[in-house]
C-alpha cells in the first residue's frame, strides 16, 4: 500500500458537535435530532434528511450560510478528533505511506482541519475540489491526489454509499470503518461484506495493512481479526436470544420477537442498502 486516503466525518472527526449545533439552531433538543438522524441512516437516506423532517422543504445550504452569517458556523478543534487519528496517521507516515484526507466538507472545514496540523500529506474537502462524494469525479480527484496506482491506494470510510461503493467502482482498494451511525448500522450488510477488501474497527488497524511481508503484518492482522470476532461474540451474546444484544430488557431489545417477525425486521435492515448503491 503506497497511499491511504481517509474520509472526514465519522472517520477522523466525530459528528457530535455538528448535530448539536444544528439542534441548537433549529431550537430542538439534541436527542430529538439525533434520533431523526438515526432513522434516516437506518432507512439508507442522507443524514441531512433529519433536518428536513424538522423543517420540511428546508434548504440546508442556505441555512448553513445563515448560521455562518450569524456567527454560529462550523467549529472544529482537537476534541472533535477520534482518539486513534493522530497515532494511526503518524504511524502510517512513519512507515512511508502517503496519507491523504479527502472527504465531503465545506471550505471552512478544510481550513479548520489543516489548522490542526494533522500528520497528513494533503487535507482537502469536497467544496475545495468542487465535487462531492459519491460523484465518480470525486474519486478521480482522489486517484490524482494519491500519486500512486489505484491498486496501491486504499480509501477508508464509514459510509457504504458515499465511500465504499464509489471508491471500489473507481478501482481503488477499500476499507470499511465500523464507526458512526452508518459504519455501525450497515457494517454486516451483504453488499458491504462483499465490497470491502478490509473491514476495521479502528484506524490503528491500518498500520498492519501496510507493513512489508515478514514484519509481523500477518500476525497483527490475525490478532486484530480475532479481537473483532471476540468483541462481536460478546456483543451479540449480551442480549436475549433473537435480539441484537443492544439492551438489557425485553422492552428495549424487542425480546420475544422471533421467527417471521424477527426475520422480517432483520431482512428489511439488511436489504435496504441496495437502494442507495
Amino acid at each position: 500500500m503506497e497511499t491511504i486516503v481517509l474520509g472526514i466525518g465519522e472517520t477522523l472527526v466525530r459528528d457530535d458537535r455538528r448535530w448539536s449545533s444544528w439542534a441548537d439552531w433549529l431550537g430542538v433538543p439534541p436527542h430529538t435530532l439525533s434520533a431523526l438522524v438515526g432513522a434516516a441512516v437506518a432507512q439508507g437516506h442522507d443524514a441531512t434528511d433529519a433536518l428536513r423532517t424538522l423543517r420540511p422543504g428546508m434548504d440546508v445550504e442556505a441555512a448553513y450560510r445563515a448560521r455562518s452569517a450569524a456567527g454560529r458556523g462550523e467549529h472544529l478543534d482537537e476534541s472533535d478528533l477520534y482518539q486513534d487519528v493522530r497515532p494511526a496517521l503518524g504511524e502510517l507516515r512513519a512507515a512511508g505511506v502517503r496519507v491523504v484526507v479527502a472527504g465531503n466538507g465545506s471550505a471552512r472545514a478544510g481550513e479548520l482541519l489543516r489548522a490542526l496540523d494533522l500528520p497528513a500529506d494533503l487535507v482537502v474537502t469536497s467544496a475545495e475540489w468542487g465535487v462531492r462524494k459519491p460523484d465518480p469525479e470525486f474519486f478521480v480527484r482522489v486517484a490524482e491526489a494519491a500519486e500512486a496506482p489505484p491498486a496501491a491506494t486504499l480509501y477508508v470510510g464509514d459510509h457504504p454509499a458515499d465511500d465504499l461503493f464509489p471508491a471500489a467502482a473507481a478501482g481503488l482498494r477499500t476499507a470499511h470503518l465500523r464507526r458512526g451511525p452508518y459504519g455501525h448500522w450497515w457494517a454486516d450488510h451483504p453488499d458491504v461484506v462483499e465490497t470491502a477488501e478490509f473491514r476495521i474497527d479502528a484506524l490503528t488497524e491500518l498500520v498492519a495493512l501496510v507493513r512489508p511481508p515478514g514484519a509481523g503484518a500477518e500476525a497483527a492482522g490475525t490478532g486484530a481479526e480475532a479481537a473483532r470476532t471476540g468483541a462481536e461474540a460478546a456483543r451479540t451474546g449480551a442480549g436475549p436470544a433473537g435480539s441484537d444484544g443492544e439492551g438489557a430488557s425485553g422492552e428495549e431489545t424487542g425480546e420475544g420477537e422471533t421467527g417471521a417477525a424477527g426475520d422480517a425486521r432483520e431482512g428489511a435492515r439488511r436489504g435496504a442498502l441496495r437502494s442507495v448503491r
